[in-house]
């Protein structure tokens, strides 16, 4: 499944702009879509994964895409055939079923947050501007990276750091936000760096990266979601049935990778007195994780951290 197989269109120029879809010939073939099938695009963003998932469906195929970001709905293509759920995936079971669908062929998931996010200086994901500490993807969200660092326990900030960031200094970066915090708001990107410049470490560009992500990581609860969604596919699959997540963190990869294993995220449960585990419903298709190839890596560099894996629901 090598960047040089299918005979996919890339999506248009102002689409790209928008966000580039991210081993998207690796993950349309890995479903292997049946063309009357009935196929899930959990993260829709700029529409790059549906397109090419429409080439391979004909007039009886259907596409159920989400996406909580309102703006994604201005990528909608003009098909009948796409039916667009302004949702979480983390309600995917419920909001298919309203559409009277029980059953689908395949499912897949970017993970990745869209340039368009990024690029876009108000939602406050980027370190590149100065904008109010946002980061709700889903902008009818209450909960802000600026009331996670204004409200937040120490404790609770060294272990969002610590573990959604994987940031050295956490400890030490937590007691320095509930210092700084006394002294004055932090409610701006500028205003967190000018707060925290005394004790970052290393790159200051990679030390921050990893401190929006552990922020975006708590103001999204993406850990949260991601396994509600992983643990709704086993009863939503159809026996043959596909599902592709594409990650671009560890701690993302892991949990997709412990859930493909072993179909739930029950632990050490066992079915019998000799301790052995339920069967897996799941055939895992790819047994290390796919990751781009060089020319896509020259063509866009945010693909350089994605990991694809694909399982199959026996």
């Amino acid at each position: 499944m090598s960047n040089k197989e299918g005979n996919i269109p890339i999506p248009n120029s102002q689409l790209q702009d928008y966000h580039i879809p991210v081993l998207l010939h690796e993950t349309i073939a890995g479903l292997n879509i049946k063309p009357d099938g009935i196929y899930v695009d959990c993260t829709f963003g700029g529409g790059g994964h549906s397109r090419a998932v429409l080439e391979h469906l004909n007039e009886n195929g259907r596409l159920y895409v989400f996406d909580q970001d309102a703006d994604a709905k201005k990528n909608l293509p003009d098909d009948e055939r796409v039916i667009f759920i302004p949702q979480n995936f983390r309600y995917l079971q419920r909001f298919l079923r309203l559409q009277k669908v029980n059953k689908v062929d395949g499912i897949l998931a970017d993970l990745g947050v869209s340039s368009h996010q990024f690029d876009e200086a108000e939602r406050g994901f980027s370190i590149r501007f100065d904008a109010a500490l946002d980061m709700r993807m889903d902008q009818r969200g209450s909960l802000t990276a600026a009331e996670v660092l204004k409200n937040f326990t120490e404790q609770q900030l060294h272990k969002m750091f610590e573990q959604y960031g994987e940031v050295t200094n956490s400890k030490t970066l937590a007691k320095t936000i509930v210092q700084q915090r006394a002294l004055a708001p932090i409610r701006t990107i500028n205003e967190f760096k000018q707060a925290v410049q005394a004790v970052v470490k290393g790159n200051p560009q990679k030390y921050f990266a990893q401190v929006f992500q552990a922020l975006r990581i708590q103001v999204n609860d993406e850990l949260g979601a991601l396994k509600e969604l992983l643990e709704q596919t086993t009863t939503l699959l159809k026996p043959g049935g596909r599902i592709a997540i594409i990650t671009f963190h560890s701690l993302e990869d892991r949990i997709v990778k412990i859930f493909f294993r072993d179909g739930s995220f029950a632990g050490t449960e066992t079915d019998d007195v000799y301790g052995r585990k339920a069967d897996n419903p799941f055939t895992i298709i790819t047994k290390k994780p796919i990751v781009a190839a060089t020319a896509e890596l020259k063509q866009n560099t945010r693909s350089r951290s994605a990991k694809l894996r694909i399982a199959e629901l026996k």
